[in-house]
């Protein structure tokens, strides 16, 4: 079990930057990929980022690619999520997930944190 807990929403400008943490329970910490997903008001849930459980490797979507870095610290159980140069449409309530290396799915998720982005 696995438990994640979001934190560094909050309300920036345009152009500007967050960085949002997760930190999860456990000492099995190294055994997930770790993701970010965000969901929009009205809009399906998203992929944002995904990072493997070394941190070697990561992925974005092409709306977030060049502006989002994610980074995990497993000495610290936490992943990371910097946001630069952010846009109105970056508004959603981000989340947090979890997926064990020997699945495909997201099995775990944080409550969430919003981030919104005025013009």
């Amino acid at each position: 079990q696995v438990q994640l807990v979001e934190s560094g929403g909050g309300l920036v400008q345009a152009g500007g930057s967050l960085r949002l943490s997760c930190a999860a329970s456990g000492r099995t910490f190294i055994s997930y990929g770790m993701g970010w997903f965000r969901q929009a008001p009205g809009k399906e849930r998203e992929f944002v980022a995904r990072v493997s459980w070394s941190g070697v490797v990561t992925d974005y979507s092409d709306s977030v690619k060049g502006r989002f870095t994610i980074s995990r610290d497993n000495a610290k159980n936490t992943v990371y999520l910097q946001m630069n140069s952010l846009k109105p449409e970056d508004t959603a309530v981000y989340y947090c997930a979890a997926r064990h290396i020997s699945s495909s799915e997201y099995h775990y998720w944080g409550q969430g944190t919003q981030v919104t982005v005025s013009s």
